[in-house]
């Protein structure tokens, strides 16, 4: 037990998820006879669920604030349906069109931000009005059918990595350049971790330890490089995918290294406490429902392109998915708790479980069933956790060690 605790380097509780995740893709792949871990499998699992997850990087934000966001799906389906629609009637070009949508979605949080920051009107409420708006809004100016998009947007929605340099690799040099770059990022932030590991108490990590977890972890990376960039031909690490990770980095950096994120974990921990050691809370309550909604659009944009049209039923029931992402990651429903990573963990397991159940062929019915079952036990397990101070699963198997 104390080995693993050094390798993992923390509290094994919050790998719970992730053990989650890693049983659920071998499950699945082993009842739908080895269709889950393929290459198209993958890169559709993950162009089809990146508008979600970064929904879920806006709204552990919203979250971590004590706050919730219910119109995030509303939003993004109107800023998409107005990209399309302006593009076709003005013929403006697609990156101006993609423009028009950022800015609604800025607008919109800036609407949502204002009535909770300067008349503090709970978020619930501010964006439940919002979610009626904008959803009445998408089927009224789109009269309920759909509008065709951007061809230029295929790309951002379904895309991949292009081919570039010599064959013999095997695989998309792209998509292996994405991967070495990854291995290499990770050990380079490992190391760097590991000279500051004793400052606090004194006590370094051992050498063998971070061997080991560099290791572990540049294989599974490894694997999954492998796993995207050796599909068929003309396919590789999905755009959206790519989309998605750079803003996991920003987010990740902003809520973890920036006066802002330590903000926003301030005031979820504690209002009053924040405004007093000189927190401005209303800015930050305003900024941060105004970047929900920007993140919206961008989730919008993303899923009009992969279907190359805005449909007046985009954006429906999003919001659920995304809170769903967010508490299955380990977010505290009173707020001040909750990480970037452990959120994309979570909106993952979301995803592969969709994904499993749709190889499986349960139906969409059941497939709402059993997510809401798992939902409710991913919460009772970490509330039950951290009320009782009991470890993780991987803490009892390695009870008597």
């Amino acid at each position: 037990m104390k080995y693993i605790k050094q390798v993992l380097g923390g509290d094994l509780r919050q790998y719970t998820m992730v053990l989650a995740l890693g049983l659920l893709i071998i499950i699945f792949n082993i009842i739908s006879g080895g269709r889950m871990l393929t290459s198209s499998n993958f890169q559709n699992l993950l162009s089809g669920n990146a508008y979600v997850l970064i929904l879920a990087l806006g709204m552990l934000m919203v979250i971590v604030i004590g706050q919730i966001d219910l119109s995030v799906g509303s939003v993004a389906g109107f800023a998409g349906m107005v990209m399309a629609l302006v593009a076709k009637n003005y013929s403006i070009p697609w990156w101006a069109a993609v423009l028009v949508a950022l800015a609604i979605g800025v607008l919109a949080g800036a609407w949502h931000g204002f009535f909770l920051s300067q008349l503090g009107i709970p978020g619930f409420i501010t964006t439940l009005g919002g979610m009626m708006i904008f959803r009445g809004g998408v089927i009224w100016i789109s009269r309920s059918i759909s509008v065709p998009a951007p061809q230029e947007l295929k790309w951002f929605g379904s895309g991949y990595l292009p081919e570039w340099g010599p064959s013999f690799t095997g695989m998309n040099n792209s998509t292996l350049l994405l991967g070495i770059i990854g291995i290499a990022c990770y050990i380079f932030a490992q190391i760097k971790k590991h000279k500051h590991s004793g400052d606090a108490t004194g006590v370094k990590d051992p050498v063998w330890a971070l061997v080991v977890r560099i290791v572990l972890m540049s294989a599974i990376i490894g694997y999954f490089t492998w796993l995207f960039g050796s599909g068929r031909v003309g396919t590789s690490f999905p755009v959206p995918g790519l989309i998605l990770l750079v803003l996991t980095i920003i987010y990740h950096i902003i809520t973890q290294r920036t006066k802002f994120g330590r903000h926003v974990y301030a005031v979820g921990g504690n209002k009053a406490a924040a405004a007093l050691s000189g927190v401005n809370v209303k800015r930050t309550y305003f900024l941060t429902m105004m970047n929900m909604s920007f993140l919206s659009a961008v989730a919008g944009i993303l899923f009009v392109g992969r279907a190359t049209a805005a449909g007046p039923a985009d954006g429906t029931s999003w919001e659920m998915d995304a809170i769903a992402s967010v508490f299955i990651g380990g977010a505290a429903v009173s707020g001040g708790v909750g990480t970037i990573l452990a959120t994309i963990v979570g909106g993952l397991v979301m995803a592969v479980l969709n994904n499993g159940l749709m190889l499986m062929g349960v139906g969409a019915d059941r497939t709402q069933v059993i997510k809401g079952f798992v939902l409710l036990a991913a919460v009772a397990f970490d509330v039950y956790n951290k009320k009782s101070g009991k470890s993780s699963i991987i803490g009892r198997l390695f009870a008597n060690k």
